[in-house]
């Protein structure tokens, strides 16, 4: 069966023999994050479905209810055009080793079903299961400390190929409309006179390179005129005499 163009988009995880629910869980959880649901289970240690899953998966309940059972690995990815191995490099195999951005450009451009694999939490895939990938996808990472997680890494990966997605983004604020010229002009002559007053521009021959300097000030932030009010209110507070507030 086909997949629709959506569906396609979307790269299927594949877990192979992962050993502990939780981790499971905890993938799946990671997937959700950034809207991937398909998970791919090759011959888990402890079977499926594994209670363990649930409580680390954080509501992730949909990936784990849909989350289909296979033997091997070549059964896992028969329906998939594109397949990258999470792994570190393999010395004895000679294939290409992309990155994270490499592989979400390779994913986006590929019109069929994609998947990436992971191993499992100790000893990670196998020269022969990193061999049916078409490359190699390994994650930049400190190489004196290269204890990375099952979880972490299909997070990692989920993140990277999700900045490609129509995920939901945080709606921007729309920002106010700059103040116009005379409304600053305004702010500026008000606090000019404000300041003589005060005997603030000393010594005169420095008079103009500080009144410069406030203007710039009033002039390069793009103030709205909603805020230009409020610090002209300001002023008028800080001169005035006192309100009685009865």
């Amino acid at each position: 069966m086909s997949s629709t163009p959506r569906e396609a988009s979307k790269p299927v995880i594949v877990l192979v023999r992962p050993q502990l629910g939780q981790n499971i869980g905890k993938a799946a959880r990671a997937m959700l994050n950034f809207g991937l649901t398909e998970m791919r289970l090759v011959a888990p240690r402890d079977g499926w479905p594994n209670p363990d899953a649930g409580p680390p998966a954080s509501g992730a309940d949909v990936v784990l209810e849909k989350a289909r059972l296979f033997e091997t690995v070549q059964e896992a990815i028969a329906d998939c055009s594109l397949v990258l191995a999470s792994t570190v490099r393999r010395r004895d195999l000679v294939m290409p080793v992309i990155g994270p951005t490499e592989m979400a450009d390779r994913i986006a451009a590929c019109p069929e079903r994609a998947a990436i694999l992971f191993g499992p939490e100790r000893s990670g895939l196998e020269t022969e299961e990193v061999a049916l990938a078409n490359a190699i996808v390994t994650v930049p990472i400190n190489p004196e400390f290269a204890s990375l997680n099952l979880a972490q890494a299909v997070i990692l990966l989920a993140y990277e190929w999700s900045k490609r997605s129509e995920l939901a983004q945080p709606p921007a604020k729309e920002l106010e409309t700059p103040a116009p010229h005379g409304e600053l002009e305004g702010l500026i002559r008000q606090l000019d006179e404000e300041l003589t007053a005060k005997g603030y521009f000393h010594p005169p021959s420095r008079t103009q390179a500080t009144k410069n300097t406030i203007r710039t000030i009033f002039t390069k932030t793009g103030w709205s005129s909603r805020e230009v009010k409020a610090v002209r209110g300001i002023i008028r507070a800080l001169v005035d005499p006192p309100r009685r507030r009865d």
